[in-house]
């Protein structure tokens, strides 16, 4: 699967949240237009199908980008020894 690179995914989740908290809600309590088209496109960046599910794939994949890649054993590492 692609992954979409961390600051794209920082800012659509912000966006999203901002969203949701900023736009008013439909006569039914929907999600205003802007916060539908953030959860849709939050959903196809994480291959989600729901956004509370899109929201936790998020958040776990910008958890995963802050931590440091683990050396690959016996791997070189680039630029080191070129």
């Amino acid at each position: 699967m692609l992954m979409p690179h961390p600051e794209v995914l920082r800012r659509l989740l912000a966006e999203y949240e901002a969203a949701a908290v900023a736009e008013p809600a439909g006569a039914a309590g929907e999600p205003g237009p802007r916060t539908r088209d953030l959860a849709y496109t939050l959903c196809v960046s994480t291959g989600t199908r729901d956004v509370r599910r899109a929201l936790e794939a998020a958040r776990s994949q910008l958890a995963d980008a802050l931590e440091p890649a683990a050396p690959v054993p016996g791997g070189t590492q680039a630029g080191v020894g070129d």
